[in-house]
């Protein structure tokens, strides 16, 4: 009988170690990515002049009519009652070549005055219309 209950501790033992191995990595898997994404900068600066369709127009959103950020990033600009250029990068050629030039790996790519964005991110867009807001043109 001791065997039998020191092979029933052993076996309980392991799937225990194995039961934490497995939620460490699912918690890195879910928190490092996370982390990563609040480390790096919200934006990139740059002379974005060349992108503008006019001198009057300084924002600009390169993405596709199926991403959900890119609807949200149209959708906030347009509550903000910010007038911006729209360029789907999966049906406009210049809007393929633009992004590709921006060195965009993913949508939406918005640029504001100086600024470029990757992905939806009120607080980043507020803080580049602000600042776009005060620049001179």
């Amino acid at each position: 009988m001791a065997g039998g209950t020191n092979a029933f501790a052993r076996t309980a033992r392991a799937i225990a170690v194995y039961g934490l191995i497995l939620a460490g990595g699912l918690a890195a898997g879910h928190y490092v990515p996370q982390a990563v994404r609040a480390l790096m900068p919200k934006y990139s600066e740059g002379n974005f002049n060349a992108y503008y369709p006019d001198a009057r127009t300084r924002v600009v959103v390169y993405g596709t009519e199926t991403c959900p950020y890119c609807a949200k990033a149209r959708a906030y600009l347009k509550t903000r009652q910010v007038a911006f250029g729209d360029f789907d990068v999966a049906k406009s050629d210049k809007g393929r070549q633009d992004f590709a030039r921006l060195g965009g790996k993913a949508v939406p790519v918005i640029l504001i005055g100086d600024r470029q964005l990757v992905g939806f991110d009120k607080d980043a867009i507020d803080a580049a219309l602000s600042r776009l807001k005060n620049a001179p043109l």
